[in-house]
């Protein structure tokens, strides 16, 4: 096939990314980059940017945004506009809108970034999701605190979920509700399902799974976030019932969604009560807190390359072929330190094929052919980092 060069507007809040931009252009294309003032001094791949356009503000115009894009545009042509992160999915889905540019538009974006239509979509899909209500009418929300029973959990719509609160009455509700005031709107309320978390990484190209990988989080984020809990997550078993039921689940949730080309990044739990599997929510990138790096360590397969080789094979209407997938197991641990920059050389197990080496951060990714020495050997670290190194910050 002939070889078509391709121009890609890639927007991105926060620094991630890098192998994404890099793939892109070993591949032959022009990369544009939009991203926030603040992150100028990240290590970013210039040497794969053509151009980078930053945003002074905090919260960004879209209106100056689109007015920018079309000027560039007189000059030229954009093939393919990416957002690298949660926060960015709906501003390129408002500017592939305005220059009817394939991919993600507002509607199916809201699948991805608004809790609310996202469970809407997956109960119409018949995807077991914990019993959820819209904060929109009293009465309705009166109805829902007497037929389905606390705790129950308050979630933004679209904000980081650092916002999530666990309630344990009514009258605790209400007064919470009310202290919302003219933003209660912007909130949904989900009865709380303890059990075990998932999390599920797939690829997607022409609206069908090529890669899909599962990890157990070795705590719930709902009891445990801002508690002094270390992050730990590890390969679900291959081959096992957890892994199958997900597996089921997963496709469910890719169907229902009705994404074509990108990586997915989705949440499940297994609830104790019943043990049965519950969609928690999803989004349209691929997983943070060093998930990507993780899975690489287990699958050898790098999300962000694979993404942005799905993207360019989709443009030029190229087949595309997933490398071959290695099945080790993986683990990962994450902290913040009290010190800013740590010796970590203490831990020098032969499984250790990453240090995450962030400023009052201590972390590690772990492979190993058998899982039970990941598990080992995150038991055996989590000791020894509340001990000697482990800090906690405010929400």
């Amino acid at each position: 096939m002939p070889f078509t060069s391709l121009t890609f507007l890639c927007v991105s809040s926060y620094f991630k990314g890098a192998k994404f931009l890099s793939a892109c252009k070993e591949a032959g294309c022009t990369i544009y980059l939009l991203t926030s003032k603040a992150m100028a001094d990240k290590p970013w791949p210039h040497d794969a940017i053509d151009e980078v356009f930053y945003m002074e503000e905090t919260e960004w115009d879209m209106s100056s945004i689109v007015s920018n894009v079309a000027h560039l545009m007189r000059q030229q042509r954009i093939d393919r506009i990416v957002a690298m992160d949660d926060i960015d999915l709906e501003k390129a889905a408002i500017l592939r809108e305005n220059f009817r540019i394939p991919g993600i538009g507002q509607t199916t974006a809201r699948y991805f970034r608004d809790r609310l239509a996202m469970r809407m979509k997956a109960a119409e899909a018949g995807i077991n999701v914990p019993s959820f209500c819209a904060l929109f009418t009293d009465k309705v929300v009166h109805h829902y605190t007497q037929t389905v029973s606390p705790p129950w959990i308050l979630k933004p719509r679209t904000e980081s979920s650092a916002g999530t609160k666990k309630i344990h009455s009514i009258d605790e509700l209400w007064n919470i509700l009310n202290g919302l005031e003219d933003m209660r709107h912007n909130y949904i309320l989900e009865q709380f399902k303890p059990g075990d978390t998932y999390y599920v990484d797939t690829l997607v190209m022409g609206g069908k799974i090529v890669f899909d990988w599962y990890n157990r989080n070795l705590s719930n984020p709902v009891e445990d976030a801002y508690k002094g809990t270390l992050f730990r997550s590890v390969t679900v078993p291959f081959q096992s019932k957890a892994e199958k039921s997900l597996k089921r689940l997963n496709n469910q949730i890719i169907k229902a969604f009705g994404i074509r080309n990108s990586a997915i990044h989705s949440e499940i739990v297994q609830a104790k009560e019943d043990e049965q599997f519950y969609f928690v929510e999803t989004s349209a990138r691929v997983g943070g807190a060093y998930i990507a790096e993780m899975i690489e360590a287990a699958s050898g397969i790098n999300l962000w390359q694979e993404w942005a080789n799905i993207e360019i094979a989709s443009a030029r209407s190229f087949d595309y072929k997933l490398p071959e997938v290695k099945n080790m197991y993986s683990g990962l641990l994450l902290s913040l330190s009290h010190n800013e920059h740590l010796d970590t050389t203490s831990f020098a197990d032969s499984e250790i094929i990453w240090k995450i080496n962030d400023p009052h951060h201590i972390g590690f990714v772990l492979q190993s052919p058998v899982r039970d020495r990941i598990l080992e050997l995150l038991e055996s670290y989590t000791d020894r980092i509340f001990r000697d190194y482990h800090h906690t910050a405010p929400v």
